[in-house]
């Protein structure tokens, strides 16, 4: 099932980036600065995902798409697909009843527009993109950092799956996206420390790989913070992010009072597209931002649908209603919107 078609970086002849996109080699860039490359970006889907919680932080689950409104721009979509956690989704029916969708497609599974894959397995569990910063930033509890990201593989839910990325100047594809705990793990531990930092390149990569995959998705940003190296502006990411649907969780292993560049850089790409970002120095602290993102994941709605017309080709704003909280006791953490069909030069 696809959520959102392609996210193309188109490349203008001076820009003289150079990617190879073969799974596990590098990527380099080219050190120039006046030329920026080409987003383009088209939804014909719109995925998404959000948590409930209350005044305590504790997850509200169980609740069914009747509990929901969605709107956009003020205008009420309809649901098309439902799911919580890892559970199979349920498509919405027009009255507001759920069906059961056949795993690999089936006569009996209620129709969906053309061109949309209806198989259950493409939204059974999250597609986990971990994003480990090895650049000269790290070298300082490097071998802490790799077991806490090991030990959040180990945990993941059977249904999840993980690919792990490492970068400093160059991207790599350590472990292509796999339920085989072991062989992420094993890609993990190739990683070696050294060079510049070039995180938004980088970033902006794996987001362009994350947008291939049918599903939920989420990608992971384990980093020490300061970027020296990407021809990329944090912010052109950050839309990339928003407009495809894909939460972005930061932890990273800087003090929040010493770069305030990144730590609001940081903050603002997770806010908008509704992940989080953590600080954490200690390998502890580091543990724990991990546990606190599976219990996220383990407690996800995901909701899908087809835009109602909407004559706004700009940003469009995505709020999700609780109807069933008449006194707004819940707290419902979601990506604030995103822009349809466009372009980034």
């Amino acid at each position: 099932m696809k959520s959102m078609l392609g996210v193309c970086l188109g490349l203008t002849a001076a820009a003289a980036i150079t990617a190879t996109l073969w799974w596990g080699a590098p990527v380099a860039f080219a050190q120039q600065e006046e030329e920026r490359p080409l987003f383009r970006v088209k939804v014909d889907m719109v995925v998404l995902t959000f948590t409930v919680t209350d005044s305590k932080g504790r997850y509200q689950t169980g609740l069914k798409p009747k509990d929901f409104r969605i709107l956009e721009d003020g205008i009420v979509q309809k649901m098309n697909t439902f799911g919580e956690g890892n559970k199979p989704p349920v498509q919405v029916l027009e009255d507001g009843s759920t069906r059961p969708i056949l795993a690999g497609g089936g006569t009996e599974a209620p129709p969906t527009p053309s061109g949309v894959d209806p198989r259950t397995d493409a939204f059974v569990g999250t597609n986990v993109f971990v994003l480990f910063d090895t650049s000269n930033y790290m070298y300082r509890g490097f071998v802490y950092a790799s077991d806490a990201i090991a030990d959040f593989i180990r945990g993941l839910d059977r249904a999840d799956s993980v690919a792990v990325y490492t970068f400093s100047r160059n991207l790599s594809r350590a472990a292509d996206l796999t339920r085989d705990r072991n062989e992420a793990i094993v890609g993990l531990r190739r990683a070696v420390a050294g060079d510049d930092a070039a995180l938004y390149n980088c970033l902006l990569l794996a987001l362009r790989d994350a947008a291939k995959v049918p599903g939920r998705k989420v990608i992971i940003v384990f980093s020490n913070g300061p970027d020296n190296a990407s021809m990329v502006a944090p912010d052109d990411v950050r839309t990339v992010a928003e407009d495809e649907g894909i939460p972005i969780y930061v932890i990273s292993t800087s003090d929040v009072n010493k770069d305030p560049i990144s730590t609001n850089v940081f903050r603002r790409i997770s806010t908008r597209t509704g992940g989080q970002v953590y600080f954490a120095k200690t390998w502890q602290r580091q543990v724990e931002a991990f546990e606190s993102i599976r219990e996220s994941l383990g407690n996800s709605y995901t909701v899908t649908y087809y835009p109602q017309p909407n004559p706004n080709e700009g940003f469009r704003k995505i709020d999700v209603q609780l109807v069933s909280d008449p006194g707004k006791k819940f707290r419902v953490r979601a990506r604030p919107g995103y822009r349809p069909g466009r372009e980034f030069e």
